[in-house]
């Protein structure tokens, strides 16, 4: 019977290989241009009759009628886009969510800075090789759980290993600030709706006392090694990022004040719900802005019932640097960062400027714009081809992908299961 058992579960790891992520591509060997595209840069331009030819993974030459070199992709009618970017994603910590052994996304206690995301990536995960036929090609791989998450690191989408993928490693730690209100505990008695969260003051003392012994840890000599503290300080360096979780008003007032008044020094607002109505106090602190995926519901009742699809373009409005992520959406979903996009143009939004928040924004408010998220002469060939609008569904069909002028498989599970049953019920 052990031995059925066992050569049971050897059959099914063995299948779940086969169906992994595809080989990685080899190393860029040959000068590649693109020639007669629509040029998307990523930063609110638009080439019309563009070239981009790159060589060994870097973009050599980039304008109107050009004349390209080396190996020529013809690209009349298509678009160039450079690679989208999935910020505060667990993708490649949980494969199967029923299945405790592949979930790594999260660990025991409430603050914990010091547990390391990337050490646990899966760069074969099937979730991650379904990103890329959409131009999802880097993702910041963020844990969850608790209220100091840990530290989140950024990833290319075609490594054989974590130390493969990373771009940046160990680039912010992921501050979930507590709620001023919460909603009532029904089973408990509590009247249903929001109520003011009493515990809300020792909440925040918490978390501010945990700020407060990190950096005076980090002035002195400790005697014996906190691993919690010292990895708090790149936040007062300068060479982390905070990313702080806060929607409503107060909230945010809160965890951005006391966050740079304890010597933090960069600080990003992911989700900000309701961070419109204090865009004035965002601009004087300098604080950027991931604003929660589009395709969702109002928080509260008495809301716009179009408020998640329009708060992108209110912030940058406002004159705020904005990105989009999802946070809050499944992991699968990330797929659609494209379209979420796409939901912002919808209401009134330029299309390129829609565009930056998934690639230039985003690399920009991620530290990582000195080689992504746009397309420009000396930056990474990370960027592919779509027949039609990429932040359309029914334009966004690539026929090329590159990631550091590599030129990736856009086969996924997704794909032979599509090849398999796409004739089923067309048949007489």
């Amino acid at each position: 019977m052990k031995s059925y058992i066992a050569s049971t579960l050897l059959a099914v790891i063995m299948t779940a290989t086969g169906w992994g992520q595809q080989t990685p591509a080899l190393p860029q060997s040959e000068t590649i241009s693109i020639t007669g595209a629509t040029l998307h840069l990523g930063n609110g331009e638009i080439v019309e009759n563009g070239t981009v030819t790159f060589t060994e993974g870097t973009i050599t030459a980039i304008g109107a009628g050009l004349q390209g070199s080396g190996r020529v992709i013809d690209g009349s009618g298509k678009h160039v886009y450079p690679g989208f970017i999935a910020p505060g994603k667990s993708l490649g910590l949980i494969e199967i969510n029923a299945v405790r052994a592949s979930n790594d996304q999260d660990e025991i206690g409430s603050l914990i800075p010091h547990v390391r995301s990337v050490i646990a990536y899966n760069a074969e995960s099937q979730l991650v090789e379904s990103m890329r036929p959409n131009g999802v090609l880097l993702g910041q791989i963020t844990p969850q759980g608790g209220r100091i998450s840990g530290t989140s690191s950024i990833v290319q989408f075609d490594a054989w290993n974590w130390e493969d993928a990373v771009v940046h490693e160990d680039d912010g730690i992921h501050l979930h600030w507590p709620g001023a209100f919460r909603r009532g505990r029904w089973w408990m008695g509590e009247p249903r709706g929001f109520q003011p969260n009493k515990d809300y003051e020792s909440q925040k003392q918490e978390v501010l006392t945990f700020i407060s012994n990190s950096k005076v840890y980090g002035s002195g000599k400790a005697e014996e090694v906190n691993p919690a503290f010292e990895a708090m300080q790149g936040l007062f360096k300068g060479t982390q990022t905070l990313y702080l979780y806060a929607d409503g008003e107060q909230e945010i007032i809160d965890g951005v004040t006391r966050s740079k008044a304890a010597g933090i020094q960069k600080v990003v607002l992911v989700g900000g719900y309701q961070a419109h109505k204090i865009t004035d106090f965002l601009k004087s602190h300098n604080i950027p802005v991931l604003v929660n995926f589009t395709h969702t519901l109002p928080n509260l009742n008495d809301d716009a019932y179009d408020l998640p699809y329009r708060l992108p373009k209110l912030l940058a409005d406002a004159g705020l640097l904005v990105g989009i992520q999802n946070a809050d959406a499944s992991n699968f979903q990330t797929r659609n960062l494209p379209f979420y996009a796409g939901q912002v143009v919808g209401q009134g939004l330029d299309k390129e400027k829609a565009l930056a928040m998934i690639s230039g924004n985003t690399a920009r408010i991620l530290g990582i714009d000195d080689k992504y998220g746009t397309l420009e002469t000396g930056k990474s060939a990370t960027l592919f081809i779509s027949e039609g609008d990429a932040l359309d569904m029914r334009g966004n069909q690539l026929t090329h992908a590159f990631i550091d002028g590599r030129e990736l498989s856009l086969e996924t599970h997704q794909t032979e299961l599509w090849k398999r049953y796409m004739g089923k019920y067309a048949r007489e």
